[in-house]
């Protein structure tokens, strides 16, 4: 509707919306969390759960509206059908931008159970998020530090029976959980810091899946491995999309049996580690290969567009 009006314009069109939107849905999780912490019983405090979870689904429903409104994007998704509402996921991705949230929740949502995060314990403390986050059901992870561990080894594994036991919620619900494995966005800057093998990725890192999986991998009914890519994006995505400037956004999804991890061998076992890392290296391999397909289509089909419209002419 806007999409004919400058991008600085647009920006300020889009920031306006998505904040109105942000504080709306916030405000509304914040409210059902001062309710949900004042309910004594079980079954309450799980249906008020599940209404925070339809105000989040509003939330990224809104943002999908709010992106029709400010561009033309054309979705290019494969591997919804494979998907169950009613399941437990583990969902692996890659990273590029702060705009990946939006567009994995908008286009997940009716499909997945709502994307939750493993959060730093000590987010719960931040006023109105911390209770929002709470009210959502995002798990919060306490990590000790190496140092502590040396100065007390008693402590060593007592961060993933607190994840247990924070995770044990999810039994009554359908969860999903998504892990950016990368650790980081990507930028090219950071691929050759780390001296990635990868064109399009950071090094994947094992230990917050194999935690995750270690807490509760029982629950999950599959391992999905997500794949998102901006073909013609600038080089600030998230900027891009609030000015009008992404055209196209391509989302693969797969679905995987999900890996069991002993998690006494994951701790005190380097090989065990090892080859857990190299699994996961293996999947970022095919990630590389997969983007790299999906760019040199977009490319090709481009090029395709423009020949038949210089013979148009």
């Amino acid at each position: 509707m806007f999409n004919f009006l400058p991008g600085p314009l647009l920006f300020v069109i889009s920031s306006i919306l998505l904040i109105i939107n942000t504080a709306i849905c916030g405000s509304l999780v914040c409210i059902g969390g001062l309710f949900k912490l004042l309910t004594p019983f079980k079954a309450g405090r799980v249906n008020i759960t599940r209404l925070m979870n339809r105000f989040m689904w509003l939330w990224a429903t809104c943002n999908g509206g709010i992106l029709r409104l400010i561009a033309k994007i054309e979705w290019d998704v494969k591997g919804l059908d494979q998907l169950d509402k009613n399941g437990w996921y583990l969902v692996i991705s890659n990273h590029l931008s702060g705009f990946d949230i939006a567009a994995q929740t908008y286009i997940l949502r009716n499909h997945i159970p709502m994307l939750k995060f493993f959060l730093k314990k000590e987010l719960i403390y931040v006023p109105i998020m911390g209770l929002g986050c709470w009210a959502l059901d995002m798990p919060f992870m306490n990590r000790t530090s190496p140092e502590k561990l040396k100065k007390n080894p008693k402590l060593k594994g007592k961060d993933l029976e607190t994840t247990r036991k924070a995770c044990e919620k999810f039994r009554d619900l359908p969860t999903s959980i998504i892990n950016y494995v990368e650790g980081s966005r990507f930028t090219e800057e950071k691929r050759d810091r780390q001296n990635s093998p990868y064109r399009y990725l950071l090094r994947p890192k094992a230990g917050g899946i194999a935690f995750a999986l270690s807490a509760m991998g029982e629950q999950f009914s599959h391992l999905l491995n997500v794949t998102v890519v901006y073909p013609d994006a600038p080089k600030d995505i998230l900027a891009g999309v609030m000015q009008g400037k992404v055209s196209k956004i391509v989302i693969r999804v797969e679905a995987l049996p999900v890996p069991e991890v002993d998690d006494k061998q994951y701790f005190s076992n380097a090989e065990y580690r090892a080859q857990f890392q190299r699994w996961l290296n293996g999947i970022w391999q095919e990630k590389d290969e997969q983007i790299h397909g999906l760019l040199a289509e977009h490319k090709a089909s481009t090029s395709s567009y423009r020949e038949l419209a210089e013979r148009s002419r």
